[in-house]
C-alpha cells in the first residue's frame, strides 16, 4: 500500500490512502455537486471495495474509480444505481497529465482490497449520514432524529388521502428499508417499507401513501433526500429488520396504468413534460402491463 498519508487530489476531491482505509474529503464551491458537499468527507474501509478502475474521462481529464462492494455502503444501496456519473462520490476526476500518478494509486489501492470483495458484505461497513436530518418534499417536511422517522404534511401538496390519515410518525424498529427514487426522474419519492405485508400485494401510489413523500422541481433534491435515506436504512438494519429493495418500481394493474398514462398526458398538455419525456415514460407504463 502507499505511504500512509498520501494525498491525490483532483476535481471536486481529494483521496487520503491510509493503510487500511481510503478518506475522501471533498471541496466546497459552486461548482462542486451539492452532494459532495453535503457528504463533507467519508472514510470507506478497504474492506468496503471491490475494485478500482481507471478510465478517460470527458475534455482532457481521466476517472479514477472505486468500486464499492455491493451491501457495504448505505449511501449506495439507497440510490441504487441512479445517481448520475457526476454525483458520483466513488470517482475522483484527474487532468489527464496525471494518468501515471493515478495508475499507481489505482494499482496499489488494489494490492490491499480483500479476496472476498466481490461477495455481498453481511452489514454496513461504511458510515451512515449523521443524524438528525430534513428536507421539504412537496407534499410534507420529512425529519429523521435517529429512532424516528416523522411526515408533516403540506395542505398546499398532500393529497385528501394523506390528509385524512394525519402526519405521520415511523419507528426505525418497524422499518424493513426504504424505497428512494431520484427526484431528478418523473414520480421521485421515499417511501417507508414496513415490516407487514403490504394489503393487495403492492404500495399505493406515492401521492397517495402516508408512507411516501413525493418530490417536485425543487422539493426533495438528492443532497438532502438521498442522505436522509441512507441514514434510514442504516438505522434500519442496525435494528435487524432491514431488507434488499429493488430499484425497479412494482408491477401496477391496468386501470391504474391507466390513469397514470391519463396524468402524465395532462402534464403534457400542460408543457410541464417534453414530447420526449412523455413517449419514455409511457413506455415505461406500457411495459409494466
Amino acid at each position: 500500500m502507499s505511504r500512509m498519508g498520501d494525498v491525490l487530489a483532483g476535481f471536486h476531491a481529494a483521496w487520503e490512502f491510509e493503510s487500511d482505509s481510503l478518506l475522501i474529503r471533498y471541496e466546497r464551491g459552486i461548482r462542486t455537486p451539492k452532494l459532495f458537499q453535503a457528504l463533507g468527507e467519508r472514510r470507506v474501509p478497504l474492506a468496503a471495495l471491490s475494485g478500482v478502475s481507471l478510465t478517460p474521462g470527458r475534455r482532457g481529464t481521466i476517472v479514477l474509480r472505486a468500486e464499492p462492494r455491493p451491501g457495504a455502503d448505505p449511501l449506495m444501496e439507497a440510490a441504487a444505481g441512479q445517481l448520475k456519473d457526476s454525483s458520483d462520490p466513488y470517482r475522483l476526476v484527474l487532468p489527464a497529465e496525471r494518468e501515471t500518478l493515478a495508475e499507481y494509486y489505482a494499482d496499489e489501492l488494489r494490492a490491499g482490497l480483500p479476496d472476498d470483495g466481490a461477495e455481498p458484505a453481511e452489514r454496513f461497513l461504511v458510515a451512515a449520514p449523521e443524524t438528525p436530518r430534513q428536507f421539504k418534499a412537496y407534499d410534507a417536511k420529512a425529519s429523521f432524529d435517529g429512532r424516528t422517522v416523522t411526515f408533516r404534511w403540506f395542505w398546499t401538496g398532500a393529497s385528501s388521502a394523506k390528509w385524512k390519515a394525519g402526519d405521520q410518525t415511523f419507528a426505525v424498529a418497524d422499518l424493513a428499508g426504504v424505497e428512494w427514487r431520484s427526484p431528478e426522474a418523473f414520480e421521485g419519492h421515499l417511501r417507508l417499507l414496513g415490516r407487514e405485508p403490504v394489503a393487495g400485494g403492492r404500495p399505493a401510489q406515492p401521492d397517495q401513501d402516508p408512507a411516501a413523500v413525493v418530490f417536485g422541481l425543487g422539493y426533495g433534491p438528492v443532497h438532502e433526500s438521498l442522505p436522509f435515506a441512507a441514514a434510514v436504512l442504516a438505522a434500519a438494519r442496525a435494528s435487524g429488520t432491514a431488507v434488499p429493495v429493488p430499484a425497479g418500481p412494482a408491477r401496477r394493474d391496468p386501470a391504474d396504468i391507466a390513469e397514470r398514462i391519463r396524468h402524465l398526458g395532462e402534464l403534457h398538455r400542460a408543457g410541464l413534460v417534453t414530447d420526449e419525456e412523455f413517449s419514455v415514460k409511457k413506455a415505461e407504463l406500457l411495459a409494466e402491463l
